[in-house]
């Protein structure tokens, strides 16, 4: 008998954001306030670390940023112009103070501290070498190598230090440092993991060298929206920028490599008020979802959105098949983790404390239902039935994604791939699994088509979409290497 996993949570993690500021008063405060703009990459722990001219001073904590850094009293214990801030969604690393990020450390070139997105595919390969060469880690998260290959570095200035440390690393990251002397962002060579450039206004930034003003690293452009910073542009594939009282520098230490920027930040990871890589992901998601629409399209009453993550793809759905769009589920955004003990009765009700269905608009309607990912799959059955429950007469789920049949190794937290519904079940099955009349998923072509392309280059696909085809464009090292050890264990116990 097929059967789904039990699990309260079923759903891609963000990955972790990254924001720095160099040259502006306040420092701090718009740190806090980038990092909450950016809070849906990371729910777990926030920090952040700031420079006065004379000192670093750092705050870090498990949470949300608001309850770290709402108080004006923590915010007034980071003084200085310049700051680096992170939140962590984490992929490496239990979830303790000491892997909560930005990570400090001081050199004998000054203090130094590092906030990293992603995900290092030779973390453990590196850190067993750095181990037997004496270093010492306090911490197990991978961003910590970057640390002591920076330490052992043999070259002079702060920038040769991290370009050395980063042609010995493998794996997709964007990541910022704050140094006594600049602001260094940096992105792999990939673009796998996002990073933009911006600058403050006048009025965001008074700045202590006339004319000059400040500038802003983050994750995505929806965090210079809220501390009023002008979008300059994309750092590069492969660019480590400088930033410090003289300017931008732009440095690539790196040959030019094919970009293949995470597919899944148009589908999901990015908020929709964001512009990646030059495209504005509210509008890339409803021409996914008027894709979705023109490849399987169903006789059906209305069009209903999984909320939230669902709701542009469902637009573009109602768009092209002409079908009403209606709030069918109402999300409850009020929800923080579940205040009473996690029964089998009330985590079977669990998703209710998120969802509840809009009756009125669902009885006796066909419902056209979109989400924009199926995980594990128990979400999926829920909602569905919680739909029924409220007298839809049939369901049809649409998928604003290819199924995702493999994990992420570059900074997505996914579970292992037996876990995966799509890695073991074809659509029939999963649609028998999560009880609807009819799944379907956008194909990896119409995807590519709705992001502007003229299909996928199987050569050279234009994007990183490891997750729908295990084609992993960077070597993961440490994976392999486990494989190899539990072969090895496998081979050594049946000779014995």
């Amino acid at each position: 008998m097929i059967s789904l996993p039990e699990s309260e949570d079923d759903h891609l993690h963000e990955e972790c954001a990254v924001f720095g500021v160099w040259n502006t008063p306040d420092a701090a405060a718009l740190t806090a306030l980038g990092l909450h703009a950016l809070q849906h990459r990371g729910q777990e722990a926030t920090g952040i670390v700031t420079f006065d001219g004379r000192h670093f001073h750092m705050h870090r904590g498990l949470g949300l940023v608001g309850d770290n850094f709402g108080d004006a009293k923590v915010i007034a214990a980071l003084p200085g112009m310049h700051a680096v801030g992170h939140n962590r969604y984490a992929t490496t690393g239990d979830t303790i103070l000491r892997n909560v990020q930005p990570l400090y450390a001081d050199f004998e070139f000054g203090g130094f501290g590092v906030a990293h997105n992603g995900n290092l595919t030779n973390a453990h390969a590196l850190r067993r070498r750095l181990v037997q060469r004496g270093c010492l880690f306090q911490s197990t998260t991978d961003s910590e190598v970057f640390i002591h290959l920076i330490a052992i570095s043999l070259y002079s200035t702060v920038v040769d230090r991290l370009i050395d440390a980063l042609k010995q690393v493998v794996g997709a990251y964007s990541l910022v440092a704050l140094s006594n002397e600049a602001l260094i962002g940096a992105r792999d060579p990939l673009g796998v993991r996002p990073l933009i450039l911006g600058r403050l206004t006048s009025s965001a930034s008074e700045s202590s060298s006339p004319g000059l003003g400040g500038w802003v690293l983050a994750s995505e452009t929806c965090a210079l929206d809220i501390v009023g910073a002008e979008f300059v542009r994309d750092v590069e594939p492969g660019e480590i920028v400088v930033i410090n009282d003289q300017g931008v520098h732009s440095v690539k230490p790196f040959g030019r490599q094919r970009p293949r920027f995470c597919v899944f930040e148009y589908i999901y990871f990015a908020r929709p008020d964001s512009v990646v890589e030059g495209t504005p992901v509210y509008e890339a998601r409803k021409r996914i979802g008027r894709e979705l629409a023109r490849e399987s399209g169903v006789a059906a009453d209305i069009v209903v959105p999984v909320p939230d993550s669902g709701v542009p793809a469902a637009m573009g759905y109602s768009l092209e098949s002409g079908l009403p769009f209606e709030f069918g589920i109402v999300r409850n955004h009020y929800v923080g983790r579940t205040f009473i003990e996690p029964t089998d009765q009330i985590r079977h009700l669990g998703v209710k404390l998120k969802h509840s269905a809009n009756r009125a608009v669902l009885a006796g309607k066909r419902v056209v239902l979109v989400d924009d990912s199926i995980v594990r799959g128990t979400t999926s059955r829920k909602i569905v039935e919680m739909v029924r429950q409220a007298g839809a007469k049939e369901v049809h789920m649409r998928i604003s994604s290819p199924p995702t049949t493999h994990s992420c190794f570059y900074g997505i937290d996914t579970p292992e791939r037996e876990k995966l519904l799509a890695a073991r079940h074809d659509v029939a099955e999963m649609a028998k699994l999560i009880g609807v009349d009819s799944l379907a998923f956008v194909s990896l072509e119409g995807l590519y088509r709705a992001l502007g392309e003229n299909g996928r280059n199987a050569a050279a696909p234009q994007f990183c979409d490891a997750c729908f085809t295990g084609e992993y464009p960077i070597p993961i090292t440490d994976m392999l290497e486990a494989d190899t050890r539990q072969l090895s264990l496998l081979a050594e116990g049946n000779s014995a």
